[in-house]
């Protein structure tokens, strides 16, 4: 029997505008609009709802192409390269021309008065909230300056061929705007002023966000294809489906699985495709860490039948290998084969100490929802279950999505993990470039909360292949290197790899466009209704 939705679609319905515009409503699984600053919170899924609609990176990543994988692309800069003289500077020529939504001119002033809204705690546009969200994504940065009205410096801690990668987190809001509203970053949230494809034209915590189509927007290439697009917080699977098939939206993200059938035999198509994201418990390898034991943590991953699990998810899921689909140039060739195999996971158990009888004890701190977490509960039962059978008895801290970011932030060693006994952390990671796919993880240097190296992992012959990636431009040879850091992960069973997501989305039939693109961001301008 399908849940009522109650009110809200009352509300939605009644708040709609009178009048021609195309409207569409859009159902995303986070309990409460991300922050519309900057730098969205909520974690890399929010990215697409108040980050690259209300604002641009200066290097933007492809998200509107359905038949390949994306790439970078020019944003506010038309060109990026490596100073010939000094390979840690790199020089960014900025686009003319381009206004933010106030009206205020963008150019390199702009960039960097929000380089230091991020980085440097004592300018007066610093705001804590935003450099939560993206210190940790653009780690490389060293310094920053002005070389003139379209050119601007950056200068990095070390070569780093891949920096780039790490751009399409950084976001750009008017300084005009800031200064307008008195500098307060409260006001700003509800008047956000950035050069996107969209404007902000109503937000109502935990109810919705209108973004309304910019016509000014200066890639002519990417208009909106719909005036109006309300954001609708509905975390849970059911009700957001229901809310789709009721017409209380007309597209959702992430519908329950087991609705599928109902979905399309009531004429609505549920899309996905293949996308760079995967589903893992990532370990602390912590002294006193049960995962320090190559053999449990090898034990874990093969306990788990990744394809009851696909089926939970009404084939809404792929079955992970590593934390790469092997299609990935940078999978490499590990000994290790991930797989169900419950007696050999029972033996490495027994050879650990542990059984049924006496099993080991551990806390994992989960999400109850939300984008990028799939279906966090049901799934996360299932694993519960299944450790259970080789003697590895889980215990779940559960949180609301933010909460989880930011145990993760600060790493299996702080106080909020490690005085709780939290041993593993449940986060949907985005895969879709070296950086984010691998260097983040394994790089000793980014041990939280230096980055997001949650589990203090650190080995030489990684941080070696990592530094020789960095400091080639061969394409040839970062693939190699890669390929033998992610051959290494997998062979040490580094994580818990359960699936990977394929980001899907049910579409009413009012919907007319939409690209389901090969990326973890969804371009919202591709989004046309009939």
């Amino acid at each position: 029997m399908l849940r009522r939705l109650g009110g809200i679609g009352l509300l939605i319905l009644a708040s709609l505008p009178a009048n021609a515009e195309t409207v569409a409503r859009y159902g995303i699984s986070m309990a409460d609009i991300p922050l519309t600053t900057g730098q969205p919170d909520r974690g890399a899924g929010a990215y697409q709802f108040t980050g690259h609609t209300l604002y641009d990176p200066l290097v933007a990543w492809e998200a509107n192409v359905a038949d390949r994988p994306g790439k970078l692309v020019p944003g506010l800069a038309t060109e990026w390269k490596p100073d010939a003289k000094d390979a840690t500077k790199w020089l960014f020529t900025l686009r003319h021309g381009v206004k933010f939504h106030d009206g205020s001119a963008f150019n390199a002033d702009a960039v960097i008065w929000n380089l230091d809204k991020v980085l440097n705690d004592k300018s007066p546009q610093f705001d804590a909230k935003q450099s939560a969200q993206v210190r940790p994504r653009i780690p490389s940065i060293a310094s920053y300056r002005k070389i003139s009205d379209d050119t601007v410096e950056i200068t990095v801690k070390e070569v780093d061929t891949l920096f780039p990668y790490q751009l399409p987190w950084f976001l750009i809001s008017s300084p005009a705007q800031f200064e307008a509203l008195g500098r307060d970053w409260n006001k700003f949230a509800n008047q956000p002023s950035g050069t996107g494809p969209f404007k902000l034209d109503k937000l109502v915590p935990r109810e919705r966000a209108d973004l309304v189509r910019n016509p000014d927007y200066w890639d002519k290439t990417r208009l909106a294809k719909t005036d109006r697009i309300v954001l609708i917080p509905i975390p849970d699977a059911v009700t957001r489906t229901n809310a789709l098939l009721n017409g209380q939206v007309d597209l959702i993200e992430s519908p329950a699985p087991d609705t599928l059938p109902q979905l399309k035999s009531a004429g609505f198509l549920v899309v996905s495709n293949v996308t760079p994201h995967v589903w893992p418990y990532h370990f602390s390898l912590l002294p006193g860490s049960p995962w320090t034991d190559i053999r449990v943590r090898k034990a874990a991953n093969l306990a788990i039948d990744r394809d009851a699990v696909v089926a939970l998810m009404n084939g809404l899921a792929k079955p992970a290998k590593g934390q790469l689909d092997p299609t990935s140039p940078w999978f490499g060739k590990p000994t290790f084969d991930i797989k169900y195999d419950l007696e050999t996971a029972k033996k490495l158990m027994k050879e650990a100490g542990y059984s049924k009888e006496k099993p080991l004890k551990t806390r994992v701190i989960i999400a109850q929802g939300g984008t990028g977490q799939m279906l966090s509960l049901p799934m996360n039962e299932f694993v519960q279950q299944s450790l259970a059978e080789i003697g590895i008895q889980v215990d779940f801290e559960v949180v609301e999505l933010e909460t989880l970011y930011l145990h993760w932030r600060n790493g299996a060693k702080a106080d909020m993990n490690l005085g709780k006994g939290i041993t593993a952390i449940n986060l949907g990671y985005v895969t879709s470039d070296p950086f984010y796919a691998l260097t983040r993880f394994v790089d000793s240097r980014y041990v939280a909360p230096n980055g997001v190296n949650w589990g203090n992992y650190a080995d030489a012959e990684v941080d070696d292949l990592l530094a020789k990636t960095r400091v080639t431009f061969d394409t040839r040879l970062q693939d190699q290197y890669l390929a033998k850091v992610h051959q290494k992960m997998v062979d040490e069973a580094l994580m818990l790899w359960v699936v990977h997501d394929v980001n899907p989305h049910g579409l009413s039939p009012k919907v007319k466009d939409f690209i389901q693109a090969q990326s973890w961001f969804q371009d919202l301008t591709t989004i046309g209704m009939r």
